[in-house]
């Protein structure tokens, strides 16, 4: 690392992919070195403690509320979005035209929108307790997401990038892969995960979402970083979980 460049911090639970993963993947596609501080050891400063450690200090200006939280220096980012955004900017990942910024941006958001919906697919009730608990709930909203809210979703990302017939790289935005792309592709990914016999169905509609999905998972850094230790599984602790009762076979 030069002199010039910080030294990124990213806060995030240690066992999960969760929002954190979002992060992650741009600085894995941007080659920019980050320090994952939570899956250190507690004696090097590492482990969940160190996440409630800086979300209580509030001697360096507006605390955070939750992570994933990135630290440089004494400044402070939470919300996914925006801690993308902002690593995006050191990496070479935001498309040039300050329009297409804001474009980014506004298909980030929607991203991070969908994320929560199928977040309260399996917990429809209150984060706070078991899926156990709220089981009877998730059983009457998982059909209607994967009928209604899920061929949504995916039909207005397959609307974009029909559209946005820029370059030769099927991009969402411009003509060159940004960190929306990306975030895409995490979200793609894990609903491959949590609703695979949904999402094969539904694939056949929307062949730009899935080519893009193929085409980020084939790029040199992120290939490597997939099958890296440093990807964290899928697993029924994070955003996208796996109940074969809400994901019947087609």
């Amino acid at each position: 690392m030069s002199a010039a460049t910080p030294t990124f911090e990213l806060f995030y639970w240690p066992t999960i992919q969760g929002r954190g993963e979002f992060v992650r993947l741009v600085f894995e596609e941007a080659g920019l070195p980050y320090v994952d501080v939570a899956r250190r050891p507690a004696g090097e400063g590492g482990g969940p403690g160190a996440i409630v450690r800086l979300l209580e200090d509030d001697t360096a200006g507006t605390p955070p509320f939750a992570p994933p939280v990135l630290r440089v220096g004494r400044l402070r980012l939470a919300q996914t979005a925006l801690i993308c955004r902002y690593v995006a900017a050191h990496g070479g990942l935001l498309p040039p035209a300050e329009d297409d910024w804001l474009r980014a941006d506004q298909l980030m958001l929607t991203v991070m929108d969908r994320v929560a919906e199928v977040h309260n697919v399996h917990h429809p009730l209150a984060s706070s307790l078991y899926y156990e608990d709220q089981q009877t709930e998730a059983l009457r909203l998982a059909p209607i997401f994967i009928a209604e809210r899920l061929p949504k979703a995916l039909g207005y990302f397959e609307h974009v990038l029909s559209a946005n017939a820029a370059g030769e790289e099927q991009v969402l935005v411009s003509d060159a892969l940004s960190y929306v792309d990306l975030a895409l592709f995490q979200l793609v990914d894990g609903l491959a995960y949590a609703f695979p016999n949904a999402l094969a169905a539904l694939a056949p509609q929307f062949p730009r979402v899935m080519a893009l999905h193929a085409a980020v998972a084939e790029r040199p850094r992120i290939a490597a970083y997939l099958a890296s230790p440093r990807r964290l599984p899928f697993n029924e602790h994070g955003i996208f979980r796996h109940y074969p009762e809400l994901d019947p076979p087609r």
